[in-house]
């Protein structure tokens, strides 16, 4: 069906184009580029109404607190429907148990949010990425290789910058991957390093770089592919500007996202 959709798209334009007075001036090569173009501009709509659909709000459910629900990142479902990525840190360190607070996720779209309790699965603090499961299946994300993403990679990344105060509106942003860099930071004096940034010293590992803006409640959000909608990474600020950027004075806007083989490794983590 998508292959009849750009097929029909490059038809529709291509005829456009002889209609023009000026068309028969284009070389062959031009009016193919021109096509060409029109299709790929209509991909990224595509992709973002596959994506959409599994995208997750990650937070808290207390049956007798106000609010119920309390929002605290973002998480896309994977594999078998049941398992939802997302960031270590977005995790609650401790749930109250005598109210019944219960770690949640939310999926749907407005203000009809629906409720999935869920578990722990596996964690991985040192990459910030944990693994939970949810009863109920839901639509399903595809990752990537575990190959290096190339700098240039045209990529967007979906989920919920302002929380959940106005319901569940995913809100997608795109750019590219403008470099790939070691999550480890520079060598710097004694008195700017610390514990953490010492540990990640010593086990550096390579992030990518993206040149759009991501918030707080971005926390978690899939990083994929432009045109196939195949996740690539995984949003994360949190740990890594932490890391990165401890010893600025006055830390970048740079949004970091953690490369999918540790997404790779976390589910064989789980034994899933």
């Amino acid at each position: 069906m998508g292959m009849l959709l750009v097929s029909m798209t490059r038809e529709y334009t291509f005829q456009r184009l002889r209609g023009c007075r000026w068309a028969s001036l284009l070389s062959p090569w031009l009016l193919c580029l021109l096509v060409s173009g029109a299709s790929v501009a209509s991909g990224l709509p595509d992709t973002v109404d596959r994506v959409r659909p599994s995208i997750v709000a990650v937070g808290t459910y207390q049956p007798s607190g106000s609010p119920r629900q309390q929002f605290r990142g973002t998480g896309f479902v994977v594999g078998n429907g049941h398992m939802v990525v997302t960031n270590h840190h977005v995790l609650p360190e401790k749930l109250d148990e005598q109210k019944n607070e219960q770690l949640a996720v939310f999926s749907g779209r407005g203000r009809k949010a629906k409720f999935h309790a869920a578990r722990i699965l596996a964690r991985d603090p040192v990459h910030d990425l944990a693994l939970l499961y949810i009863s109920v299946p839901l639509p399903t994300l595809d990752l990537a290789e575990t190959t290096r993403v190339r700098e240039g990679t045209e990529i967007a990344f979906t989920g919920f910058p302002i929380g959940m105060a106005l319901g569940l509106y995913p809100v997608t942003h795109r750019g590219i991957v403008s470099a790939i860099s070691p999550m480890a930071p520079p060598q710097l004096g004694s008195r700017v390093l610390t514990a953490k940034m010492i540990r990640a010293m010593r086990d550096p590992y390579d992030v990518m770089q993206l040149d759009a803006t991501a918030y707080p409640g971005n926390s978690g959000s899939p990083v994929f592919d432009q045109q196939t909608g195949r996740v690539v990474g995984v949003i994360n600020s949190v740990l890594v500007k932490g890391n990165k950027e401890a010893a600025l004075q006055k830390p970048s806007g740079i949004t970091y996202a953690i490369p999918v083989r540790f997404v790779h490794e976390l589910i064989k983590q789980a034994g899933q």
